[in-house]
């Protein structure tokens, strides 16, 4: 480990309560060595401008070895580095760059599967009597030759898939190609804390962990139950997945994960500062999970759920629903919010596709989600305000969108090259042509192009960011909301000393809004106008008001 990079961030254990973290998916980010693919180099060369946000630190999704059936989420070497991405000499240059900068660094850890190329799992396929024979999920067919459960994969089709060799079915929640580790024993447990050591003491300041509300099966292999219609939901598959027609009470969420939670936290327990924070997929349990994962300060520092990744409009209503949602379920836990990543619709399209005033729009809730009670997750490109790139078929690279084309054209249109130069081609990106292409729209929201820019979505990420710094209460206070009309959120903030009023116009018209009892001193720096006449604000389209109170 190299402390003496690392000295200047240890200070505060409790960084990441309230901490502004910065998603980098790598293969999009930055290609230093042109051949169309991001790289940790890459990385490296444009960690000023992730500096010159203000974040506390960065989330890389996997750059470990992988045969990349799904880009890096089926790993075959958890302790190296992906040719394509560089080595571990580049990976260490990025890590003292990045706090040499006062950035700490999160990396995605994908242990509840495997790539089938794994050393592990080549071993475990070859006979059913090896040492790592139990490392993955293995059961015998059903006398009909037909898989042991109904269990279904998110990508499609059964989660089991028959082995030749083994003449048995393993279980994947995802791609054939990912088989499912067998955390129920305690050897994989061990071994996959070994991982979790070795990135430790290469300097790296905390977790991102994959699916992890998937990292135990049901040992009884019992059949899931059948969800009822109306319960149904896409918030974390699509509406066109027969996956959401079942309670996922067997092939996830199990009851043992707490156990080995408790175990991982005690490992980040022996290095100073380092924090995890966990992503808990599930349409209809997600915030209740979360609750069980955060609770007791012994497992998971944060999780995330899908609520605000769903499809479901924001409105005033809905933010106060999952917010009161999330202190009912963990009311000793802490959130992680998110509005966009790299496996759902960028929000500005999600949510924002035919408005008008599009900056505005993007400004507005840009503002809202850092305000929100919680860590905060903003995805690569969303300090452009970059839409999702609508591709073509022929350009697909997700096997979950060439899946269930068209009714879901999956991930790729959100995971498309970062631009930073309007001036060079593939928008500074890369020389060659990229692994996915570069919408001409996303050009003309470049970097260059708003760098300076007062007005641009660039310049408010920088500002409205500052501007949380400023106030304790906006990371670490407590939050109530106020009785709202229309599209009009009010919510105040408190902490220590101090409370912020934070009023969202959530339409593209102007509203009038009294303010609550109080009074109220409005604050600057935010970059929102309003007009003040007395106890009566008039906000205009996709605006918002920040007060304190005196």
């Amino acid at each position: 480990m190299n402390v003496a990079s690392q000295s200047i961030l240890t200070a505060d254990k409790d960084w990441w309560r309230g901490a502004v973290i910065y998603q980098i998916y790598p293969r999009s980010y930055q290609d230093s060595n042109g051949d169309g693919i991001g790289d940790l180099k890459g990385i490296t060369a444009r960690l000023p401008h992730v500096a010159s946000l203000g974040v506390d630190a960065i989330w890389i999704s996997p750059f470990f070895t992988s045969p990349m059936r799904d880009f890096g989420y089926d790993v075959s070497d958890y302790e190296n580095v992906d040719s394509i991405f560089g080595t571990l000499v580049d990976f260490d240059t990025m890590i003292a760059e990045a706090h040499r900068l006062g950035i700490r660094v999160m990396i995605d850890l994908v242990i509840s599967h495997s790539s089938d190329q794994h050393p592990w799992f080549v071993q475990s396929r070859s006979s059913k009597t090896n040492a790592k024979a139990d490392w993955y999920v293995w059961a015998d067919a059903k006398p009909d030759g037909t898989p042991p459960n109904n269990w279904l994969s998110i990508f499609g089709g059964s989660a089991w898939a028959w082995d030749p060799t083994r003449m048995q079915y393993y279980l994947h929640n995802f791609l054939t190609s990912q088989p499912d580790m067998n955390l129920h024993n305690p050897e994989v447990q061990d071994r996959l804390l070994d991982v979790v050591r070795f990135w430790l003491n290469r300097g790296v300041d905390g977790f991102r962990l994959d699916t992890i509300n998937f990292y135990f099966h049901d040992p009884l292999l019992r059949d899931n139950p059948a969800l009822a219609p109306e319960r149904r939901n896409a918030s974390t598959a699509p509406a066109v997945n027969p996956y959401n027609f079942q309670e996922h009470v067997y092939d996830k969420n199990r009851p043992e994960n707490l156990a080995f939670l408790k175990r991982f936290r005690a490992v980040l327990e022996e290095y100073p500062a380092i924090a995890a924070v966990g992503e808990v997929g599930d349409s209809q349990r997600g915030l209740e999970i979360v609750g069980e994962y955060t609770s007791g300060n012994d497992k998971m520092h944060m999780c995330y759920a899908f609520e605000f990744l769903a499809p479901d409009p924001l409105t005033p209503e809905r933010v106060e629903e999952v917010m009161e949602d999330f202190e009912a379920a963990a009311p000793d836990g802490w959130a992680c919010w998110a509005f966009s990543n790299h496996d759902v619709m960028r929000h500005v399209s999600r949510w924002g596709g035919l408005v008008a005033d599009h900056d505005a729009f993007a400004k507005l809730y840009a503002s809202l989600l850092m305000t929100l009670r919680g860590s905060v997750c903003l995805y690569q490109g969303e300090e452009l305000a970059l839409t999702e790139a609508d591709l073509a078929y022929q350009d697909l690279q997700d096997p979950y969108g060439i899946q269930f084309w068209p009714e879901f054209k999956g991930r790729d249109g959100c995971r498309t090259p970062m631009v930073w130069d309007s001036h060079v081609a593939q928008g500074g990106f890369s020389t060659v042509k990229p692994w996915l292409p570069v919408p001409v729209e996303h050009i003309l929201r470049a970097v260059n192009v708003q760098q300076g820019d007062e007005a641009s979505v660039l310049e408010h990420y920088r500002r409205f960011i500052a501007f949380r710094k400023l106030h304790p209460a906006f990371a670490k206070g407590e939050i109530e909301f106020e009785e709202t009309e229309g599209d009009v959120l009010v919510f105040t903030r408190e902490y220590s000393d101090e409370k912020l009023l934070c009023i969202f116009n959530m339409c593209p018209a102007e509203a009038s809004v009294t303010l609550p009892a109080g009074e109220w001193q409005a604050l600057t720096g935010h970059g929102f106008i309003s007009n003040n006449y007395g106890d009566k604000i008039d906000i205009p389209a996709w605006g918002a008001y920040f007060a304190r109170l005196a």
